[in-house]
């Protein structure tokens, strides 16, 4: 025990002398602050190992679901025929399909122009395996960063994020951001982890998530420690109330949260003002 407890000091003073030793602002990277300029860095690192099975490692850690969480999503953002619509931290397409289709769909009953989506991505490697799924001739593919979008002010009818958010070094940057390019008026969609409502489920999802998921990183996308990432994120990531109250504070009204799964998901709508 004795060393055991001497190791545990010798890890936590270490700790405490890499946050000494930032020369800049901490951010959260998991459970450990890093410096925020490094951020990016390390979390450009876990999606460059993950992207090639991305999409197959959703699937089986959601059982699924997540499609269902998405569609939903996706169902309340509504595009329409000639909008802009942004799925920033759009990954490998996922939502920007579904906009696109939907959007041709409502087309094709009453008219209108095309709309336009725009898939921008922090990673070159996730924008690659987005683009080798093929694209919808809606979608238009950018590399670039949440917090600096490659877009004017006001050019778009709606903004929709993901399971991204959770991963930005600035979250109170990209909400201005998404509000900045956003017309008056225009629709705030996001979609994230978020925290189970009733104490059970949150006991019964972090067994799941720290046990299991890890697990099925390292012997299906072979890599544990990135899935061990994305666990920690989403513990770190504000609750439904406290994110609802960060939209309103970037200019959005009209904040809206529904839970999906009893909170383990939630989507949150604005209104640009």
């Amino acid at each position: 025990m004795r060393g055991a407890a001497r190791q545990g000091a010798l890890e936590a003073g270490a700790a405490r002398a890499k946050t000494q030793a930032m020369t800049g602002p901490a951010a959260p990277f998991g459970f450990r602050d890093v410096d925020a300029s490094e951020k990016p860095r390390l979390v450009r690192g876990v999606f460059d190992r993950v992207a090639r099975r991305y999409d197959l490692m959703n699937d089986l850690m959601s059982g699924g679901v997540h499609r269902l969480w998405k569609d939903a999503a996706a169902a309340r953002l509504n595009p329409q025929p000639g909008e802009t619509i942004v799925d920033c931290a759009g990954g490998t397409g996922d939502m920007a399909r579904r906009f696109a289709r939907m959007a041709r769909r409502a087309q094709l009953r009453r008219g209108g122009a095309d709309a336009r989506v725009v898939v921008v991505d922090y990673n070159a490697e996730m924008v690659a395996a987005g683009r080798a799924k093929g694209s919808e001739p809606e979608i238009a593919w950018a590399v670039g960063d949440a917090q600096r979008l490659p877009l004017p002010d006001a050019s778009a009818e709606a903004y929709a994020i993901a399971f991204g958010i959770r991963n930005v070094t600035d979250i109170p940057a990209a909400l201005r951001e998404a509000r900045r390019v956003l017309k008056p008026g225009g629709r705030f969609c996001c979609l994230e982890f978020s925290r189970p409502i009733t104490e059970g489920l949150q006991k019964a999802y972090d067994a799941y998530s720290f046990k299991v998921i890890p697990q099925i990183g390292a012997r299906v996308g072979g890599d544990r420690d990135a899935y061990q990432y994305l666990v920690e994120s989403i513990r770190r990531f504000p609750d439904q109330r406290r994110f609802a109250a960060m939209i309103a504070e970037a200019g959005f009204a009209r904040v809206d949260v529904t839970n999906f799964t009893g909170g383990v998901a939630a989507l949150h709508i604005g209104r640009a003002i």
